[in-house]
């Protein structure tokens, strides 16, 4: 069985699941020093704040990766009408993946202030 990377969003203003969030994944690159970042997909996050299906299920190689969530669009559906503002646009969150046999997981806990992230199981 090969690994997989999963994500899913949390939104801390609100304490609900962060659903109906662009999220990207891209594989970042380096060739003779130069950085070059490509996407591999592109999701919404689900009901319960996750993705159907997970990012790169059986299908993960060593490198560094990518995720970018699109918090601005996300909080600009609920946040202009309360006068409420978030300085994020896009978050982005890099891991390095050293084993293709792993399960990772790197959920985004958001908030219009502030976000934090962890690897989860």
């Amino acid at each position: 069985m090969g690994g997989k990377l999963t994500t899913h969003v949390l939104d801390t203003s609100r304490g609900i699941p962060g659903s109906d969030m662009k999220v990207e994944l891209y594989k970042v690159l380096e060739k003779q020093g130069v950085e070059q970042i490509v996407l591999l997909a592109t999701r919404f996050t689900n009901a319960d704040g996750r993705l159907d299906p997970p990012f790169l299920e059986d299908e993960l190689s060593e490198g560094v990766y990518e995720l970018r969530f699109h918090a601005r669009a996300y909080f600009e559906t609920f946040l202009l009408e309360s006068g409420i503002h978030t300085i994020w646009d896009v978050i982005p969150l890099r891991c390095k993946i050293t084993s293709i046999n792993e399960h990772y997981h790197v959920p985004l806990l958001v908030a219009p202030g502030g976000y934090s992230t962890y690897r989860g199981t």
